[in-house]
């Protein structure tokens, strides 16, 4: 059985982002889902000098194993000040020092929401623009406005934004 990491892009406990993905994991047919909770990680900021007297960080170690199993990803990012979370961006960074091609060139669905009418466009054209040249094989993205409106009781409510996300778990399920 197929593999799919589901990850929040945020280290909220509560995260709207990691709703998304699990929700989004969930549409797919045949495959084991393994939900990523960045507070499982203590990751050290990462700094060239942390690495350099300590190593790789243990909890880096500890996830790049995890996506070196897993056969695809469903990414939903947050977006913090039009950018990256500081909790992913420092995973990210910790990851890239194990392995420059972080996502393994494995399919992906990339997304990402907010309260927001652009549902944090803003991260996910960073990462459209960053994720390939780290071995993203993006099949499929979606800025999700709006999340509190248009996500109700664990389900999506807005019909063409349920259509899109189909479609994009369609998508990857052929890709896999």
């Amino acid at each position: 059985m197929k593999k799919i990491i589901t990850l929040g892009g945020s280290n909220s406990k509560t995260s709207i982002n990691k709703t998304l993905a699990e929700y989004t994991g969930s549409l797919i047919k045949g495959v084991e889902l393994i939900k990523i909770d960045l507070n499982d990680f203590n990751l050290p900021l990462f700094s060239v000098d942390i690495e350099s007297e300590f190593g790789i960080a243990e909890a880096a170690k500890e996830l790049n194993n995890i996506f070196e199993k897993a056969d695809g990803f469903v990414i939903s990012l947050a977006e913090h000040n039009g950018t990256y979370s500081a909790a992913f961006k420092n995973a990210f960074d910790w990851l890239s020092r194990i392995n420059g091609k972080v996502w393994r060139n494995k399919p992906m669905l990339l997304l990402s929401t907010s309260p927001g009418e652009r549902g944090g466009q803003t991260v996910l054209d960073a990462a459209l623009g960053r994720f390939p040249y780290m071995g993203g094989n993006i099949v499929g993205s979606l800025a999700f406005p709006s999340f509190n409106d248009n996500f109700i009781n664990g389900k999506i409510v807005n019909s063409q934004l349920k259509s899109k996300l189909l479609n994009l778990v369609s998508d990857l399920e052929k890709a896999l």
